[in-house]
């Protein structure tokens, strides 16, 4: 009995397949597998050579980097991906859902015109209004024996003493009018006229700087007294001391000075370029931020026909008035001069962000989708923008959240959305 019966092919005899018949077969299967397999493989080496342009590779991490070939991240040697280039969102659209735009605090409005003109901000300082400061100088030579005020900065009401002087030329007057009044009272004016030695007296004391009442009071006095008593003129702060107790003074010597501070003046500066908008008598508002922005109206009173050729910066004046003495010198101020207005699309300073390579605003174009839109700028203020081109009245417009918006499409797309737009085609 036959162990094996399947190997009885292989035996030879009648109606048995021979080995020699069956080789040539097998050579020939095996011969047809290697031609299949190569010609898969040099069709898959054909199919990876050739440029696929319907993706490009990016790296997950810095999708800035845009490559139209595999290969490693030049930033962080990763492997590139394939993405399909209908992801690249050529209209420039940011998506957000509700609980985006709700964190983002974005808002919108529609389009509108309105009105809008050349403000000319100009940046100044609160000075001392000269025409108010008062200058206490000696009449006549004397000693400084005693000064009523110590320092800058004190507050002198009118007729308060200033200070004691030692004058032996105003002691000579006083003797010399006391001595006039005596003949006077005694001779009458029979044969010298008394009356005319006693103004003359009187006026050389006026001049040198006594009041009506000190000089009243010499007749009356027992004695005189050897220092003198000045008072002061005016009200006023005390800006300047120039003289110390002891002293000597000569005539005409400045000892102090004093400044109303009821009115200040708002003095400006103005770069030649700006002089044709600004002109004397307009109405202008001053602006005083050490005072939560406090606004004053004025007007325009003074232009400094002199401009300075060093900085060609000229000089803008306004007085405001300062009945309470809550303004300054030295305080910043703007002086804000309105130029004429005129119709265009206005949008809120927040709703445009500026760069180096222009403006654009973000719009909505359906709910939740967002598209950049680059625009030209005008008239800019504080709290507008004048659109010359790029918008039309009726489009939704981002007015706030736009900055947040823009960090989304760079952060989705690695590239500023400016870097896509063409001014042209806007």
């Amino acid at each position: 009995m036959n162990r094996y019966p399947s190997y009885a092919c292989f035996n030879s005899g009648n109606g048995s397949l021979s080995f020699s018949r069956l080789l040539p077969l097998l050579v020939f299967c095996i011969a047809c597998s290697i031609v299949m397999v190569s010609c898969n493989q040099s069709s898959t080496k054909t199919v990876s050579m050739t440029p696929n342009n319907e993706v490009y590779y990016t790296c997950s991490m810095h999708p800035q980097v845009h490559e139209d070939h595999p290969g490693k991240c030049p930033i962080c040697q990763m492997d590139l991906i394939a993405v399909p280039k209908t992801s690249l969102k050529s209209t420039n659209e940011v998506h957000l859902n509700e609980e985006q735009i709700r964190l983002g605090n974005i808002m919108i409005d529609t389009i509108a015109g309105g009105n809008i003109g050349n403000r000319l901000v100009l940046p100044g300082t609160l000075n001392f209004n000269q025409q108010k400061l008062s200058s206490i100088s000696t009449r006549v030579d004397g000693r400084l024996e005693k000064l009523y005020v110590k320092k800058t900065g004190d507050y002198v009401r009118k007729g308060d003493p200033l200070f004691d002087l030692y004058s032996e030329q105003l002691n000579n007057g006083k003797q010399e009018y006391i001595a006039a009044l005596k003949q006077q009272n005694a001779f009458g004016n029979s044969l010298i006229n008394y009356g005319a030695l006693v103004e003359s007296a009187k006026g050389k004391l006026v001049l040198w700087g006594m009041n009506s009442e000190q000089i009243a009071g010499l007749s009356q006095s027992p004695s005189l007294s050897t220092v003198t008593t000045f008072y002061s003129p005016e009200s006023g702060y005390v800006t300047a001391l120039n003289a110390q107790e002891g002293s000597f003074n000569a005539e005409g010597t400045a000892i102090m000075q004093l400044a109303d501070l009821s009115t200040l003046w708002a003095e400006g500066q103005v770069y030649t370029t700006q002089l044709s908008l600004v002109s004397r008598n307009s109405d202008v508002t001053i602006q005083i931020p050490g005072r939560g922005n406090q606004i004053i109206k004025g007007v325009l009173e003074f232009e400094n026909p002199e401009i300075n050729p060093a900085t060609r910066i000229g000089l803008v004046r306004v007085t405001i008035p300062n009945a309470n003495h809550e303004l300054s010198p030295g305080m910043p101020v703007y002086i804000i001069a309105a130029g004429k207005q005129h119709h265009s699309i206005i949008l809120p300073a927040e709703a445009v962000l500026l760069n180096k390579s222009g403006a654009i605003a973000w719009i909505q174009t359906r709910p939740g989708t967002y598209t950049a839109r680059m625009v030209t700028v005008g008239i800019m203020n504080d709290n507008s923008v004048e659109i010359l081109s790029g918008l039309k009245p009726g489009d939704v417009v981002v007015t706030s959240g736009a900055y947040l918006i823009n960090s989304e499409y760079i952060f989705e797309n690695g590239a500023n959305p400016m870097g896509a737009m063409d001014m042209g085609k806007q």
